[in-house]
């Protein structure tokens, strides 16, 4: 057996993140049809889109209108975001959003996931309960849910989300890929050297994929 080791600089309130999850899951699955022997292991790494964000959140559509120029604009940037969701598999739910979140508290969680094992099943469920369910993914008790929903005790969780566990850590690896030129998510570090950035088609990705092999 032969590891890939694939890092996922992301935010879980990035809708081209959760379609590159999902395109990078194709292009896995078609690698896994090429060459067997590989064993991918994903590692998601912390991303803030809005690092202002407050902590309780703000209403969504008002600031995105604003960032965005308008209610005609962003209708414009859901309609594309949409029509790439479907490709991917995704329906995209924007309309059910109320909140804009603070996503410290996810990137907790998912920090925590991954000091014992693979935090992917987490990951979903918070990209989908941002996109297609509408729930507040900076609350800590709809956190606490999700996370219980992934197996977690939830009063364990909760308690560790009222405290400031892994704050520091987590914000030490945005800042590192931050000084790294990331400026932009989704973005992938394929084997620790070859990086490829954006929601890629997965027969692009799955390219990426195959070089990032080379020599392995």
């Amino acid at each position: 057996m032969s590891e890939l080791q694939i890092d996922v600089v992301s935010d879980v309130v990035c809708p081209w993140c959760f379609i590159g999850k999902r395109r990078l899951e194709a292009a896995l699955r078609a690698l896994k049809d090429e060459r067997p022997e590989v064993v991918p292991r994903i590692r998601w790494l912390p991303f803030f889109l809005n690092p202002d964000t407050p902590e309780a959140g703000e209403p969504y559509r008002p600031f995105l209108e604003r960032k965005f120029g308008g209610p005609e604009k962003l209708a414009q940037i859901w309609a594309q975001v949409s029509e790439a969701g479907r490709t991917a598999g995704i329906d995209f739910a924007f309309e059910r959003i109320e909140q804009r979140a603070n996503t410290l508290k996810a990137h907790r969680l998912i920090h925590r996931a991954q000091q014992s094992g693979d935090a992917d099943a987490l990951v979903e469920r918070l990209f989908a309960a941002q996109f297609l369910d509408g729930r507040h993914v900076g609350d800590a008790a709809v956190l606490a849910r999700l996370a219980a929903e992934c197996g977690e005790d939830e009063a364990a969780t909760l308690a560790y989300l009222s405290s400031d566990q892994d704050a520091a850590a987590v914000r030490a690896q945005f800042e590192r890929a931050q000084q790294m030129g990331i400026g932009g998510v989704p973005f992938f570090i394929l084997a620790g050297r070859l990086g490829v950035g954006g929601a890629q088609p997965p027969e692009p990705m799955l390219g990426a994929l195959r070089q990032a092999l080379q020599g392995a």
